[in-house]
């Protein structure tokens, strides 16, 4: 980049920038974020709605992926473009946040940004437009705030229509309810009230999803109780325990190894029995601290030695060894037992007896360990059975989508309607309101209720309705008075009114998904300059070949980041 001033003469110019920087500014700069922000929304478009298709995606190591989720189908897309990149980054934002929504997020925020092209073009300045879109945002989570209706989180059937609807539009929809009551038992079960009257709800530590391949679908349940990828460590050890009193440990139960090589020089063999007794009865007295106690059933993160086993089975104690440490956890919080670090601390609090029944049972080719039929559990497993591997992982993926959806419910038990009528409402309303706002800023304030149109154009699009007949009967529906609740049923691709129709979207997600597209389309328009390309000194290895030849490939690259 050569910077001459106008006093140079003709003299040869002053390099500020590296050579090999790729510089676009201004006007260019902010068109091409509006194209990779197109580019972006254009892959998951047609994954909206019932009717949505699904995109088979292929990794780098030959594995597949066959889905419609926003997030899913983003994540495995490798960009290099940094304005695509930020687009990528709304729809992992607002799985982490809401859990639904990835798409519609996505196409939104694609959509703010085609509307400002306009109005870049008539020469509008960048700060003038976010002002628009900022202004905007208030009102519409305002307008918003006063479409949401409350619902009544005891009545199960609206709970379960409500969770449907938001995984209707996914491939799990054709077995009905089977889902819905999945997620919404789990997310009970793991709720916890807090003294403060706030409600805690850890699906993702608590309600772990194992996945059996094999079996039929009816046989998906959610456990009153854990189920582990374990079986007992020796055969002639107890299966079935009713009633088990059960003690967790994080300590191995064998003889301790030196911590750094240790050689001992034996002389006598009698020093060498002395060693094999002294190594037994530390494990004995190990075992001895756990048999005081009574329990029926040992389990540990760590290993367990033969001799302990020994002693153990000699006790009719039943033993699990090298048990991951969140499956611990959730045994925990399901039998009311303490994890114990030393075996020498063990008392009678220790032991957990909410366990109704412990067994261990052969599905398909491995052995699983139950912990069911506990009183009043905080953590559960949800079995699913499925035809193959790939089904599993769709499943698994949509009831993720599910958990989130009754964990928000359960939070913010509120709705608005579903099937682009919010967004369609949205829209009418703010162009009333751009009315009265003076200045410019008018024009941005209108291009966001032009964009909040996608959405219900993208539902009509996917389910092979017309698309101009369809939004020009809802515009004129949601101009009359009392027509907020018109939209499109997405599988006819008909205009219904989505509230007898039972089509809800939660209040969380919608508010999140607005809040995210706009803020995020302010954001990209606000850049001006983009400047890329890194000095050598900077790269891992540093050869100026490598340099050179790297330039074009890892400008945005994870190189950079080291």
């Amino acid at each position: 980049m050569m910077m001459g001033g106008p006093g140079s003469g003709g003299g040869p110019g002053v390099f500020v920038l590296n050579k090999n920087t790729k510089r676009d500014q201004g006007r260019k700069a902010q068109l091409t974020n509006i194209e990779a922000g197109k580019t972006i929304a254009g892959i998951v478009r047609t994954t909206l709605g019932p009717r949505a298709m699904l995109k088979m995606l292929l990794d780098p190591m030959g594995g597949i992926v066959m889905t419609n989720d926003g997030n899913a189908i983003l994540r495995e897309i490798d960009v290099s473009h940094p304005a695509a990149k930020n687009m990528i980054e709304l729809s992992r934002a607002q799985d982490e946040e809401v859990g639904d929504g990835t798409t519609s997020v996505i196409i939104l925020a694609g959509e703010m940004l085609s509307v400002a092209q306009p109005l870049l073009e008539k020469n509008l300045h960048p700060t003038q437009i976010v002002s628009g879109y900022m202004r905007a945002l208030e009102d519409v989570l305002e307008l918003l705030n006063g479409m949401a209706v409350p619902i009544n989180l005891t009545s199960a059937t609206q709970v379960s229509e409500i969770v449907g609807a938001a995984i209707g539009t996914k491939f799990v929809s054709r077995w009905g309810s089977l889902i819905p009551d999945l997620a919404i038992k789990a997310t009970q079960t793991v709720c916890i009230i807090k003294p403060d009257g706030r409600k805690e709800i850890d699906v993702k530590r608590y309600a772990k999803v194992e996945k059996v391949p094999g079996g039929d679908l009816t046989q998906c349940e959610v456990l009153d109780g854990v189920m582990i990828n374990k079986d007992i460590t020796h055969p002639r050890m107890r299966r079935t325990i009713k009633s088990p009193r059960i003690l967790l440990l994080d300590c191995p139960l064998e003889y301790k190894k030196g911590e750094s090589q240790t050689n001992i020089e034996i002389t006598k063999e009698a020093d060498w029995e002395k060693l094999l007794q002294q190594e037994e009865e530390e494990v004995k007295k190990l075992c001895d601290d756990i048999i005081k106690v009574k329990p029926d059933l040992v389990i540990t993160e760590k290993g367990v030695s033969d001799l302990a086993q020994h002693f153990l089975l000699k006790a009719n104690i039943s033993c699990i060894r090298r048990v991951r440490k969140t499956d611990n956890n959730r045994i925990a919080r399901v039998s009311g037992a303490s994890i114990c670090n030393r075996t020498e601390e063990l008392t009678e609090a220790n032991v957990g007896t909410k366990c109704g029944l412990f067994s261990v049972a052969k599905i398909a080719e491995e052995y699983f360990t139950f912990l069911t039929q506990c009183e009043d559990p905080k953590a559960c497993t949800v079995v699913l059975r499925g035809a193959s591997k790939d089904v599993l992982n769709e499943m698994e993926r949509n009831l993720h989508d599910a958990f989130n959806v009754s964990r928000n419910i359960i939070l913010e038990p509120r709705l608005v309607p579903g099937g682009g009528a919010t967004e369609m409402e949205l829209a009418i309303r703010m162009r009333e309101k751009a009315k009265s706002i003076e200045g410019t800023r008018q024009y941005a304030y209108r291009a966001v209720a032009d964009a909040l149109e996608v959405i219900p154009r993208s539902l009509a699009h996917n389910c092979g309705a017309d698309v101009v007949r369809v939004m020009i009967d809802l515009r004129a529906r949601h101009a009359a008075a009392g027509g907020a609740h018109w939209g499109i049923d997405g599988v006819t691709g008909k205009v219904t009114d989505v509230k007898a129709a039972g089509i809800m979207d939660t209040f969380a997600v919608k508010q999140q998904t607005l809040k995210t597209s706009i803020e995020a389309a302010a954001m990209l328009l606000r850049i001006d300059d983009i400047i890329s390309g890194i000095s050598k000194k900077k790269r891992s290895d540093g050869g100026p070949q490598q340099g050179m030849q790297g330039d074009e490939n890892e400008t945005f690259g994870d190189a950079r980041d080291g």
